[in-house]
């Protein structure tokens, strides 16, 4: 399972905020949302919040080993 909480503890040592994102950054809610509930999101949304938050990638994620992971 990828988990998000990552970008919501860089965030918040950030200068930016959930208004900030989607009103200079033009994020939509709906992507906000999606790191919220840990749901899938694009690899170019990804690249766009390290832009903006100048962090890494592993700053935004982190991959949690889960019973529910797709078998391969």
């Amino acid at each position: 399972m990828i988990d998000y909480q990552p970008f919501w503890d860089t965030l918040k040592k950030s200068g930016e905020n959930w208004y900030t994102l989607t009103k200079k950054h033009h994020l939509s809610d709906s992507t906000l949302h999606r790191l919220r509930h840990n749901k899938d999101i694009s690899t170019k949304t990804i690249n766009d919040l390290c832009r903006i938050l100048d962090c890494r990638i592993e700053d935004i994620l982190r991959y949690i080993p889960s019973d529910q992971d797709q078998t391969l």
